[in-house]
């Protein structure tokens, strides 16, 4: 597939190095030399030093060959009008992020004006996330899947007792729960185990299976938390992600405060935020911190635009006992080490971003993409359909690569947690784990003839 790329920011870079892994044509545009320079060292792509919103530059790419361009500068009204203009060339798919709150709401009119197909909302889409975490009862990373009857939850083995040491085919997880641990998370890289994979005191295991069969495994080994009630929450940092969130949260009854250092930002808050509380203030001040009750909070979300002070605040809280702590972080590298700070949870704008991007240029037979450990492991939910290649086979005849997995199949509104002699038929959801490095093959094996929207 040949897609341009416009804009060569943290998301440029992260939807570059995404698409070059599975041998995609990747041609990237901006003005900046030292951010075209750093893809062209880095990443298998084509870079172009250009203006997207200059005519006679985006006629010279030829824009009638490309298949599909995301266009993701700084400026939403520039990645608006940078649309329109290479519709206008004769590109066949655009897609644009667009923040803006005030825009939000009329996404429909925008996208239809400036011939876009898809817009995407990094800061909206975080938000989402944030929230669903926060009423969530599991204390540690989930997602679901097959509209929530299917979850994924990740583990500390060393807050699981007997864990530790063991081999997986010793824990027999299968047929005592229902369950299949899909994959390990071992210093920072992902491991596709196997029945011989024995688990070390320092893994992160992520267990996929029903929800009640997860919910039946975390209360026998007591690591499931109360649902927690949020009733007030503070949120560190008036970004655009913490006007989502609080807009969100006070539309649900939650007394929400935002603490914010810029008086501009909080003038603007306080005159489009019905129901929140706007503190304008050093968000890392001790007494600051105790004049407002910060530790009586149910919830504490790091949402500023350092990841260093979202997470060092984050584990403070923690610490100080808040029930729910959830961080903000655009740095692929930290999130290795969120899993042994003691924080609840860290999100990651751009990994949520690039999976939505790439679930809509699969098409529809992708339900859900998602990323572990800043892309280190893809998540896909799909729905089988007769032109793949895995459909009416078992799993021992695909003989799948160590580093893919099917970790569940629902079938007639059935979930099953599938072994050897399980078998795919169309109409089938089916969620698969991924390594990075074997996208390639994952993609030839779910999708062999077929590329999602240009099929």
């Amino acid at each position: 597939m040949k897609i341009l790329i416009v804009g060569a920011g943290k998301l440029g870079y992260k939807l570059a190095e995404e698409f070059s892994k599975t041998k995609n044509d990747i041609t990237v545009v901006d003005i900046d030399t030292d951010a075209l320079e750093r893809i062209s060292d880095h990443l298998d792509a084509m870079v172009v030093k250009a203006n997207g919103m200059q005519v006679e530059a985006m006629r010279e790419l030829n824009l009638k060959s490309y298949n599909m361009m995301v266009v993701v500068t700084g400026n939403d009204e520039t990645n608006m009008i940078i649309c329109s203009i290479c519709k206008k060339l004769g590109c066949s798919h655009a897609i644009a992020r667009v923040r803006n709150p005030e825009f939000a709401r009329q996404q429909d009119f925008i996208k239809s004006t400036f011939g876009i197909d898809y817009i995407v909302n990094p800061e909206l889409a975080t938000a989402k996330q944030i929230l669903k975490h926060l009423y969530s009862k599991n204390s540690f990373y989930y997602s679901d899947f097959a509209e929530g009857r299917i979850i994924m939850v990740d583990y500390p083995v060393s807050a699981i007792k007997g864990f530790a040491g063991k081999k997986l085919s010793e824990l027999e997880l299968g047929n005592r729960y229902g369950v299949l641990i899909a994959a390990v998370s071992r210093r920072g890289e992902i491991i596709i185990p196997n029945g011989e994979t024995l688990l070390q005191p320092d893994d992160i295991i992520y267990v996929i299976g029903k929800r009640d069969s997860i919910n039946k495994l975390a209360k026998e080994y007591s690591i499931i938390a109360p649902p927690t009630q949020i009733k007030k929450a503070i949120i560190l940092g008036g970004s655009i992600i913490g006007f989502y969130l609080a807009q969100r949260l006070a539309s649900q009854g939650v007394a929400v405060k935002i603490i914010e250092q810029d008086k501009n930002r909080c003038e603007y808050l306080s005159e489009h935020l019905e129901n929140a509380l706007i503190i304008h203030g050093d968000g890392t001040d001790p007494e600051l911190l105790e004049d407002e009750d910060v530790v009586d909070a149910d919830a504490f979300i790091g949402a500023t635009g350092y990841d260093e002070e979202n997470l060092l605040m984050s584990l403070m809280m923690k610490q100080l006992g808040v029930k729910k702590v959830i961080a903000k972080v655009s740095r692929s590298s930290y999130i290795q080490i969120i899993e042994k700070l003691g924080v609840d949870f860290a999100l990651n704008p751009l990994d949520i971003t690039a999976s939505d991007i790439i679930r809509y240029i699969k098409g529809s037979s992708a339900v859900a993409v998602s990323m572990l450990l800043g892309g280190r492991a893809q998540i896909t939910e799909a729905i089988a359909d007769e032109k793949m290649p895995i459909v009416g086979k078992t799993l021992a005849e695909l003989n799948l690569p160590k580093g893919i997995i099917i970790g569940a199949i629902v079938h007639n509104g059935n979930i099953i947690v599938p072994n050897g002699s399980s078998v795919i038929y169309p109409g089938d959801r089916f969620v698969t784990m991924c390594l990075s490095s074997d996208l390639e093959k994952h993609e030839s094996i779910l999708w062999k003839g077929k590329r999602g929207i240009f099929q």
